[in-house]
């Protein structure tokens, strides 16, 4: 019987603490509301992947390298028509297949004999990837597909320079990645042109 009524003396005290300790913790947790996508969490890497300056540098050194044997100054082929018809959360999915294209047919191509640090920087890119494997797109695709099509088509009509503008643009793909993926993105992600 005496527990019992110390239990009750202190049951104001516990019923004001779950009030102002508990609840609020329950009220801004971080679970996602009933019917919410989680999609969009699966399609986020973290800041910190692109701020490596090794890599940073490894990248866009690669970039500049194929940028100066570059012929062609009228296309382009990273860049903002990539985004064309795609929504703002959607655009980390667009860039993760882009990235896999890139690093598929382009990197892993002869042109690991040709440039420095191309498997160092197709590591980096094919890890980034791995960890956007939950990515995916809601619905259809059609918009995502025509626009990878396109280009990979005019990386193709460019012949032998479309991979070399593919790897001199990895500064943009660096850049337009971190973009699209990191929940603050880095401003200045065209610094090229169309």
């Amino acid at each position: 019987m005496a527990s019992l009524q110390t239990l009750a003396k202190g049951f104001p005290g516990w019923v004001f603490f779950c009030c102002c300790c508990c609840l609020p913790l329950l009220l801004t947790s971080s679970l996602p509301l009933k019917g919410a996508s989680t999609a969009h969490h699966a399609c986020r890497l973290r800041k910190i992947n692109f701020q490596q300056p090794y890599i940073r540098n490894r990248t866009y050194t690669l970039a500049k390298t194929a940028s100066a044997s570059d012929k062609d100054t009228d296309n382009r082929l990273i860049g903002q028509q990539l985004f064309v018809n795609i929504r703002e959360n959607n655009r980390c999915y667009m860039m993760k297949r882009v990235v896999e294209f890139v690093v598929k047919d382009v990197l892993l191509t002869e042109a690991k004999k040709q440039y420095p640090h191309v498997e160092e920087v197709a590591q980096f890119l094919a890890s980034l990837t791995s960890e956007l494997s939950s990515c995916q797109f809601p619905g259809k695709r059609d918009h995502i597909e025509k626009n990878l099509e396109r280009m990979k088509n005019k990386m193709e009509q460019l012949g032998e320079n479309g991979k070399t503008k593919a790897i001199g643009e990895l500064d943009l793909l660096f850049d337009y990645m971190e973009n699209a993926c990191t929940d603050a993105p880095k401003k200045g992600g065209n610094k090229k042109k169309n």
